[in-house]
């Protein structure tokens, strides 16, 4: 799968400050600050590929098979977990028998040392999960809890920020005005030596299902879930130990299984997430989610491959923010979607991330907002009957994004060159070349999802013109 990675970007020098057995090619900037960055079109030299051992050319298509892994379950994740601060002892969950007697049933539960009684009349009021085809037996052990007996515990998801994790997660770009909504769906048992098969999704238009495992031991019985691509995630979680509680959301559209499980016994509550419009909706900088480990393997061997250097990946969520106000770190406590899961895995690994603005191969100091000062006070009009655009392409073109307010600077000279204005403006703001910074950015040009954009408006020979500002999430692989 080819990558297209901007990594040592000036229109100064050609030379690198990294060597060329890098798999990934050097593009220089056009004055203009369009850039298509394609494989093909930084080719080694066939002196330079006749010295390239085997072995070279292997680990570069591991590492880039592995960024481009990496990338595709940053742009779309499909699930997302965590754990709720609850303590187990003060969780209680009351079912009504067959025979209509309510019970109550006190966690924490370990069913090798001690079974309370009302267990037991829980898993034999549970029914069996019907067999995946016709000539197939039912499944033995895997239970759920009939719906039309009356069901409640002193969990209440909704004290929790779980559906906000959910929501910033799976549902980026969710419009305003729209909320999600969870209404507990069933109780699960999967006793020792028994599984859960892929069952028939739902059929009650929700837009993702939240399962919190309850404090009772086991070993195994992981919760693979599998997404429409044919991607799977497995959570084997903690094994219903004492201390929070965990819980896995994942689409609609995905299919979960749970494998089998190898001693005591798995218990969970699922929810159904539905979208509501009805009603309205803390600037907290610890995030509500925990990366999968699925994740945490695509990143791995990225970051070992990645030592001692500096590695970047654009941010792919819309803030609506004006770049010549607000610095772009400013931006982690409200990163979403894969961003967020990027940025707090990064922080897994004791690593520290950062976020700087970039256009046409330039980077702006971490501290540092995107300002083309006025040079000139006695600016001519400005015309809005003309406005172009200078963007940064990455592999699939252009995309629309709405225009920004940030100071204006001084139009042109006559006669002088537009690209090598802007140019001059933009270093005279304080970015720097890419490849001065000696940042390498990792990216997948057969990807076309979307880039955060912003544009930032500028003077140019007495017309109005917009710069496309994105935004770099940088880190130092040590």
């Amino acid at each position: 799968m080819p990558l297209s990675t901007i990594s040592s970007i000036s229109t100064s020098s050609t030379s690198s400050h990294f060597s060329d057995g890098l798999p990934f090619p050097r593009n220089q900037s056009s004055p203009d600050f369009e850039v298509e960055t394609s494989l093909s079109k930084a080719p080694l030299a066939p002196s330079q590929a006749r010295r390239r051992r085997t072995s070279d050319k292997d680990a570069e298509a591991v590492y880039r098979s592995s960024v481009s892994a990496l990338v595709t379950a940053k742009t779309r994740p499909f699930t997302v977990c965590g754990r709720i601060p609850v303590d187990p002892t003060a969780l209680i969950l009351f079912f009504r028998s067959k025979s209509g007697i309510t019970h109550a049933l006190d966690f924490p539960i370990d069913v090798d040392y001690d079974m309370p009684p009302s267990f037991d009349v829980l898993i034999s009021t549970c029914l069996s999960y019907p067999p995946p085809a016709p000539s197939s037996f039912p499944e033995t052990g895997a239970l759920f809890y009939p719906p039309n007996l009356a069901l409640t515990a002193t969990l209440e998801i909704a004290n929790h920020p779980i559906l906000d994790a959910v929501r910033n997660t799976l549902f980026p770009a969710l419009p305003t005005g729209h909320y999600l909504t969870a209404v507990r769906d069933r109780l699960e048992i999967c006793l020792k030596g028994s599984s859960r098969s892929v069952q028939p999704r739902p059929s009650d238009n929700r837009v993702a299902t939240i399962v919190v495992t309850l404090p009772v031991r086991f070993r195994g019985g992981g919760l693979v879930v599998h997404n429409k691509d044919g991607r799977a995630e497995t959570f084997y979680g903690r094994g219903g130990k004492s201390g929070d509680m965990e819980w896995v959301a994942f689409m609609s559209d995905c299919d979960y299984e749970v494998e089998m499980v190898q001693k005591g016994c798995r218990v969970t509550i699922s929810y159904a997430v539905h979208l509501k419009t009805f009603g309205p909706s803390g600037l907290q900088p610890n995030p509500l989610i925990s990366p999968s480990d699925q994740f945490l393997d695509l990143l791995s061997p990225v970051l070992n491959m990645s030592r001692g250097r500096k590695i970047a990946f654009y941010l792919n969520g819309e803030y609506g923010v004006d770049p010549s106000e607000v610095l772009a770190e400013s931006l982690v406590p409200y990163l979403k979607g894969g961003d967020s899961v990027l940025y707090h895995a990064l922080k897994l690994y004791k690593l520290s991330p950062e976020l700087r603005w970039t256009a046409g191969g330039y980077v702006w100091p971490v501290g540092q907002t995107v300002e083309i000062l006025n040079e000139v006070l006695d600016s001519p009009p400005i015309s809005p009957s003309k406005r172009m655009a200078f963007s940064l392409l990455n592999g699939t073109g252009m995309r629309h994004v709405p225009s920004v307010s940030v100071p204006l600077s001084a139009p042109s000279e006559p006669g002088s060159d537009e690209g090598e204005d802007l140019k001059t403006r933009v270093e005279k703001s304080g970015a720097k070349p890419l490849a001065d910074e000696e940042i390498m950015l990792l990216s997948d040009a057969t990807l076309s999802g979307p880039v955060t954009k912003e544009r930032v408006p500028f003077v140019s020979g007495g017309e109005l013109e917009k710069l496309v500002v994105n935004v770099l999430l940088i880190v130092y692989i040590p």
